[in-house]
Formats: structure tokens, C-alpha cells, sequence
């Protein structure tokens, strides 16, 4: 997310180093993570020498849950493996991934979580950082200049 913020606030593509050396990330790390957000069409890769990454779309049209689906995959984070079955009480024949108390107290949680993350955008986002330190639009156009 903090590449998709950084980008937005630069009119150029942005190679994979520059932005890795910003947070002291690997740069093979973050280019996997770059890559997944290409997919997405979240951002566009651009070839040559003064290449880099771009955003695809503005910033207004790209949910926080957009970003962590293309990053992490559509998946659950939780994944009940029905242990309950095994234990005391547990039976064969039952579906424990919605009959849980557990399972379905992490799916409700999973559901509010996603809610929220659809609602917000990342210009919100970016309002909010500018909001709390006006100057960091500008810092980051100076670290991610040519």
C-alpha cells in the first residue's frame, strides 16, 4: 500500500530499487508484490531504461481491499481445519466449519475486516497521511525523483 500511495504522488514510473531502498525492503521481495498488484491492474509495469511502475488507476478507484486481495490472494485468512473433530465430543459426520462457535466468530471477524477494507480507498488513505503531515507528498517526490 505504501507503494501505491508513494506512486500516486509522482507523475513517472518508478523502478523497483528506488522504491525498495525507501523502506529497506529487498528489491526482489517488493518487485514479487509489485508484480501481483500489474496483475491486478492496480499498476502498470513500463519497460526501458526509464522504466518502472505506475499506477493504473487512480488513486480514488483503488479500494485498500483491492490492494490486499491482489497482494495476498481472494483467500480467507482464516482457514478452519475442523480440530474439533478430533476432540472430545467431536463427531465425523459434522461440518465444524460452520457449526464452530470459534469458526464462526473468525468468519464474522473476516467479514467486518473486508467490509472496512472495501470502504476505504487508497486517496483516503493518502488524504489522511497528508492531513497528519503535509509535507510527506513532497518528501517522497524528492526521494523518487530521477
Amino acid at each position: 500500500m505504501h507503494s501505491c500511495l508513494n506512486l500516486g504522488w509522482v507523475d513517472h514510473p518508478v523502478s523497483t530499487a528506488r522504491l525498495a531502498r525507501l523502506y529497506g525492503l529487498p528489491a526482489a521481495y517488493l518487485n514479487k508484490q509489485l508484480q501481483a498488484l500489474v496483475r491486478a491492474g492496480i499498476l502498470t509495469s513500463v519497460p526501458g531504461p526509464h522504466g518502472g511502475f505506475r499506477l493504473a488507476r487512480n488513486l480514488e478507484h483503488v479500494s485498500l481491499l483491492d490492494v490486499v486481495v491482489a497482494v495476498e490472494g481472494p483467500d480467507s485468512a482464516f482457514r478452519c481445519t475442523q480440530i474439533i473433530r478430533h476432540g472430545p465430543g467431536g463427531r465425523p459426520d459434522v461440518d465444524y466449519r460452520s457449526a464452530c462457535a470459534v469458526s464462526q466468530s473468525m468468519r464474522r471477524a473476516e467479514l467486518a475486516w473486508r467490509r472496512e477494507l472495501a470502504a476505504r480507498t487508497l486517496a483516503d488513505v493518502a488524504a489522511d497521511v497528508t492531513r497528519q503531515n503535509p509535507d510527506a507528498p513532497g518528501h517522497i517526490r524528492a526521494a523518487l525523483a530521477r
